[in-house]
């Protein structure tokens, strides 16, 4: 996906007491990295921490933020090259897809062997299932699994802020590539439709790279769910 930045109007922008985000765009193919955190306690999440740990340390600490957990959406070398340094410095313990484990522990796979500076094995410190939901920093997040365009994707829909952070499934107007190891694209569309486009409609989405979307326009518009 080209570099674009993700649409944050003051018109789109959270809107609900206590939760907002800050985001980077990050590494060599523009990844979108997300700091969801609470405004009353300041406790955070950090969402595909892609690359460049000191841009993303100092995200966090301009928000006077204390990291509680690292989720990633999926196990992709451009997703996770920060994870374990983020995880190490700040002790955020990092969450994954419970059939992602593969991807995330194999260079080959997450494709970090060929395309990254060096391979990439990474261990979750815990392993999600789909529909569970977790609560970080008084923020209840829902687990769902979407897989496509890898085995063990994750999306993870913050109900209260009628958001949905969608990784690498779901783009503006397009969906993630499916040509990559244990990706299918019958999966991925099944994924979306079944689990993604029956959220409230005004739901926002945020992506895994490029601008952001919403629940409604990707029913309308999207050319690969019609």
């Amino acid at each position: 996906m080209p570099e674009q930045q993700v649409n944050l109007s003051l018109q789109e922008r959270i809107t609900v007491v206590s939760i907002d985000f800050d985001y980077k765009i990050l590494g060599e193919i523009g990844t979108n990295c997300y700091l969801l955190y609470n405004k009353d306690n300041r406790e955070a999440v950090l969402i595909d921490p892609a690359d460049e740990a000191k841009v993303i340390k100092e995200m966090i600490a301009s928000k006077n933020c204390t990291l509680k957990a690292i989720l990633l959406t999926h196990g992709h070398y451009d997703h996770i090259g920060a994870a374990a340094e983020i995880s190490k410095a700040t002790k955020a313990p990092i969450y994954a897809g419970e059939y992602e484990k593969e991807v995330l522990a194999n260079p080959d796979i997450n494709l970090s062997a060929m395309m990254a500076e060096h391979p990439i094995r990474l261990i979750a410190d815990k392993w999600l299932a789909d529909g569970e939901v977790i609560e970080i920093g008084g923020m209840a997040i829902r687990c769902i699994h979407t897989p496509g365009h890898t085995e063990g994707g994750m999306s993870y829909y913050v109900e209260n802020a009628n958001i949905l952070f969608s990784g690498d499934t779901l783009f503006a107007a397009s969906v993630g590539r499916t040509d990559f190891p244990t990706g299918s694209m019958s999966e991925l569309v099944r994924s979306i439709k079944s689990k993604l486009l029956i959220l409230p409609e005004n739901t926002k989405v945020f992506t895994g790279h490029g601008e952001s979307t919403s629940i409604i326009y990707e029913k309308q518009y999207n050319p690969f769910l019609s």
